[in-house]
């Protein structure tokens, strides 16, 4: 089985190779069905959605996170700190963008919430390199998720989560190697649709 760095290596490869019109399709259908599950998960209503902020080759999150403003819903992105935190900011289109002290990201300037800010929260879309059908995700290589999502879990927080990849990194079930701190995610959200992964 290949190691999570050269799964992470093939598909960052894959990804800079994806045209600017590739990126501009993929954003419109990780919005068409993002917005889906958004409102599935919020059961028709408004609410609020924790999200990231896609640069570079990853899968553009821009149009859905404007999508879900549009619809009402409010939005949260996040902002990097020491030992692996996150705090995290509403984001409106107004909202500007710095670089991060701590990870190779845009994050957003404003007030900044911490982790109990979630309890307000109805779902979560996290970044990856890649996924698979059981349910072990692959990020960036930070670990910054991985400290998040096990400290939703060790306060009692069962958020909905999905993972925001392109179409060909949904891999078969138990290709990506899992360790005893990755949190596993029960969706994926690709340009083609929505995928349940455990």
């Amino acid at each position: 089985m290949p190691s999570k760095q050269e799964i992470r290596s093939a598909h960052r490869i894959e990804r800079a190779a994806v045209s600017p019109a590739g990126l501009e399709t993929a954003g419109a259908g990780i919005a068409r069905h993002g917005l889906q599950w958004a409102t599935m998960i919020a059961a028709g209503g408004r609410s609020t959605f924790a999200a990231y902020l896609g640069v570079g080759f990853e899968p553009p999150t821009v149009p859905l996170i404007t999508a879900l403003h549009v619809t009402g819903h409010r939005v949260l992105l996040p902002v990097c700190g020491p030992s692996l935190t996150l705090t995290w900011v509403y984001w409106t289109p107004a909202t500007e963008f710095v670089r991060s002290s701590y990870a190779p990201i845009e994050e957003p300037v404003g007030e900044r919430h911490g982790a109990g800010i979630m309890q307000d929260v109805a779902g979560l879309f996290v970044p990856a390199t890649a996924v698979d059908l059981s349910g072990n995700r692959i990020g960036q290589g930070g670990g910054y998720y991985d400290k998040f999502l096990g400290g939703l879990e060790s306060d009692g927080l069962q958020l909905p989560a999905a993972a925001v990849v392109y179409d060909g990194e949904v891999l078969p079930a138990g290709s990506i190697p899992a360790e005893p701190f990755d949190r596993q995610v029960p969706v994926a959200i690709t340009p083609s649709g929505i995928t349940r992964l455990m």
